[in-house]
């Protein structure tokens, strides 16, 4: 991730930015499964720290037998670069609302 100028996260921030992360995670996952394909999907954003911040993404996703030749770690490795262009997105958007 790149290094951004950004002020010390209040906890809302810090919430905006795993709710962001993981609502653009799942839906870039039932972008390309349908969701009744798919056994188990979870989705953990974790923050640490308020500046710098450090954020963590893990995606667990096991689809349905009928989906054996889908590859699954391609999709979670998609779906975390995903997640992190979003928080980098809603880091952004911080930063500068920090300079106005």
């Amino acid at each position: 991730m790149k290094q951004m100028s950004i002020p010390e996260l209040t906890s809302e921030q810090m919430e905006e930015i795993c709710e962001v992360a993981e609502k653009t995670a799942r839906e870039h996952v039932l972008s390309k499964v349908p969701s009744r394909r798919i056994s188990v999907l979870n989705i953990t954003v974790e923050t640490e720290g308020t500046k710098p911040v450090s954020v963590n993404v893990d995606v667990e996703i096991a689809l349905s037998p009928l989906m054996k030749n889908y590859d699954v770690k391609k999709l979670a490795n998609e779906t975390i670069k995903k997640a992190f262009t979003s928080i980098e997105k809603c880091l952004s958007e911080f930063a500068c609302k920090s300079t106005k």
